[in-house]
């Protein structure tokens, strides 16, 4: 089978390898995945460019999201299963070989029945992007009548984010860094739209919410924003966050948030809980299935061509995912 590999971390071009490799076989509980696509993702770059460590395996197949067509299934899984379209979730998550080939071997739970009406490329978004979103939105109960706050809300997760929230019957106020970002924003069906660069967030927030304030935030820089999302949480508000890169030790203002009595709820998808990931797979599709979800495919690469994906993902120019066709 063709695949994309790296035996050693660093610089894209150095380390990811183009070739054929030995198709794997599905296993007992596991299902042999046809990749059609595959996601790229930052976390997948910077486990590549080892800012995640040293390189766990041998060799690696990266990337986690991705989706394809069930070819062959292993002992005890139902044959029913082959042909069916699937997307994947945590594929390269403490494993050696992710989506980026024609095919892979993957227990049978982690491959998902794709929605009729999505098709492979949105497929390949659903892992993390789609699935980080929808756990930050509805991890703790329904939001209709919600008024939440999106950060960052041009980015995969904030685009995945405003529209699950205004699926769930939420008023969405989200964040942007400037006018291009503001109508990618607008289109996920945000209410309203604050540029913290020329904007003060947390008086447009006041303003925009009568003096309310928010009832949730989906957080994607927690140490970054703290300062001004602090004072716009109501009594009883969660902060839901996925991301502080740019301060990831930030000091917390304990007391201005216990006597508000905040949640605040860190979390990473890759390590959610049985029933949390039942919850956001069934939720995910539900959504889907409902036609109301949209995505953002900011480029389409062919497989041979990984290593640019993955540039495109670290230069962070593109609104949208990166997806591998293979």
């Amino acid at each position: 089978m063709k695949a994309v590999w790296y035996e050693a971390t660093g610089a894209a071009l150095d380390v990811l390898q183009f070739g054929d490799l030995p198709p794997p076989v599905a296993g007992p509980g596991e299902v042999l995945v046809r990749i059609r696509t595959s996601g790229v993702n930052p976390s997948n770059v910077k486990s590549r460019a080892g800012l995640r460590g040293a390189i766990p395996f041998p060799r690696v197949i990266p990337h986690s999201d991705g989706a394809g067509t069930i070819e062959a299934v292993g002992e005890g899984v139902d044959p029913s299963r082959i042909g069916e379209r699937v997307w994947i979730w945590n594929a390269a998550w403490r494993r050696a070989f992710g989506t980026c080939s024609e095919l892979m071997a993957i227990p049978s739970t982690q491959a998902v029945p794709l929605p009729d009406n999505t098709g492979f490329d949105a497929g390949a978004c659903l892992g993390i992007p789609a699935s980080t979103a929808y756990h930050g939105v509805f991890s703790d109960g329904p939001v209709e009548g919600q008024t939440i706050l999106v950060t960052g809300g041009a980015g995969a997760v904030g685009h995945y984010a405003i529209q699950f929230a205004k699926y769930g019957g939420a008023q969405v106020i989200t964040t942007v860094s400037g006018d291009t970002k503001a109508a990618h924003a607008k289109t996920a069906g945000a209410d309203h739209v604050i540029n913290y660069k020329t904007e003060s967030v947390h008086e447009k927030v006041m303003y925009l919410t009568h003096g309310a304030g928010v009832d949730r935030v989906i957080e994607v820089e927690f140490g970054g924003n703290l300062a001004e999302i602090a004072p716009v949480l109501k009594a009883g508000a969660v902060i839901a966050t996925y991301g502080s890169m740019a301060d990831p030790n930030p000091a917390i203002p304990f007391y201005d948030l216990m006597f508000k009595n905040v949640t605040l709820k860190m979390y990473l998808v890759y390590l959610l809980s049985e029933a949390a990931r039942k919850q956001t797979v069934e939720g995910v599709n539900a959504a889907l299935a409902s036609g109301k979800i949209s995505h953002a495919i900011a480029k389409r690469v062919p497989l041979k061509e990984t290593a640019r994906a993955h540039e495109l993902v670290e230069a962070a120019s593109e609104m949208g995912n990166i997806i591998i066709e293979i």
